[in-house]
């Protein structure tokens, strides 16, 4: 994989190249947002580590400028670990958000579950249908009557999550584990935001994301 480091330490551009290139991928670096913004301009990336307070251009104004025309997963790494800032860095598209002082070994970890989440196959090929609600699987795409909703990554991620075990009754934890992939340090209002986000996006059909009071979700006709 060729990956994207970002971050105005050179230290931890240091660090972190050599245990990318350790795991056999290409390390490529910046040491601020706007070098960043014309790397990736200039070439393709399969993942960005993007540092969040950085000069000239801070992490998240780079990450919505890249997400523009490139949807390339990306994880922060900042020293920034209220839940807000998480919770914003979700909204515009990052995969995942990893808080400093962090160790090499984690990133890595965090690196192979993005990459495993976003090249997973979907289950079938079809689209599903639920009411005025049109589910492309392989193709990302939903629409609600007829019109294609503009999902984040994380809403299309948690949408299929529930549609894929429809009828079963998924608790927080649950959704927080397998759909951002770790422990989330924050608590359950991570799920209930975004499940706020996608019933918007969803219009009418909100109603089949289900409120299990006091557990959490499921999807139900």
């Amino acid at each position: 994989m060729k990956i994207l480091i970002v971050d105005d330490e050179e230290m931890i551009r240091d660090v972190l190249r050599e245990y990318v290139e350790f795991e056999g991928n290409e390390a490529f670096e910046a040491a601020d947002g706007m070098e960043a913004v014309k790397l990736c301009r200039e070439k393709d990336y399969d993942l960005i580590l993007m540092d969040v307070m950085m000069p000239h251009l801070d992490g998240f104004s780079a990450v919505k400028e890249i997400k523009k025309t490139k949807d390339i997963p990306v994880i922060m790494l900042s020293a920034r670990g209220e839940e807000y800032d998480k919770l914003f860095a979700f909204e515009i598209g990052v995969d995942d958000y990893v808080t400093k002082p962090f160790s090499p070994k984690e990133v890595m970890a965090r690196i192979n579950a993005v990459t495993k989440r976003r090249t997973a196959k979907p289950v079938g090929n079809e689209i599903l249908k639920f009411e005025g609600l049109e589910i492309d699987m392989a193709g990302r795409n939903v629409y609600v009557d007829g019109e294609k909703a503009e999902l984040t990554p994380k809403e299309y991620e948690l949408l299929f999550y529930l549609v894929r075990n429809k009828g079963i009754a998924l608790t927080r934890e649950k959704l927080l584990y397998d759909v951002w992939g770790f422990d989330f340090y924050g608590d359950d209002r991570t799920v209930d935001t975004h499940v706020k986000m996608l019933r918007g996006n969803l219009k009418e059909y909100r109603k089949f994301i289900v409120t299990l009071r006091g557990l959490g979700y499921k999807f139900e006709e």
